[in-house]
């Protein structure tokens, strides 16, 4: 398994930082288009919040962002020094009293860009799972079969 980790200063800037590592990553990897876009969303909204909610922009506390690169999926780790919170208790920002507020949709598209979302240490770390797709000599085998 191969591992990249950074450590960022809670400024929104930063987030620059986390979409250049994101790039990078897609290159040195080869993540698939049709996975990159929801990778890059789900990731710098991920690390957006660990910057505003769990370090409320203390720039002396830091995001660290981690990837762990496996044969068949990608795991992102974004992990800040806040208090954490409770992530079972948050409101359906699709309920018809939650449509008006400008706020409380991070998590929900988090987790329906991401094939898995864990959250651990009181809600001070996010572990994201994407799948990736077989190689392609796997595909090849897999309509040679299916076509014999």
């Amino acid at each position: 398994m191969k591992q990249v980790k950074i450590q960022i200063p809670s400024l929104v800037e930063n987030i620059r930082v986390v979409e250049s590592f994101i790039d990078n990553s897609k290159d040195t990897f080869q993540i698939e288009d049709d996975i990159y876009g929801n990778i890059m969303v789900a990731v710098t909204e991920a690390v957006n919040n660990a910057i505003r909610h769990g370090n409320k922009f203390d720039k002396d506390k830091n995001v660290y962002l981690s990837l762990y690169v496996e044969p068949q999926q990608l795991k992102f780790e974004i992990e800040d020094e806040g208090t954490g919170f409770n992530y079972d208790n948050l409101d359906d920002p699709t309920a018809p009293e939650n449509l008006e507020n400008p706020g409380g949709r991070g998590i929900f598209l988090i987790r329906h860009l991401a094939d898995e979302v864990e959250f651990s240490k009181e809600g001070r770390c996010l572990l994201l799972t994407f799948q990736l797709a077989p190689a392609p000599a796997d595909e090849a085998s897999t309509a040679d079969h299916i076509a014999a």
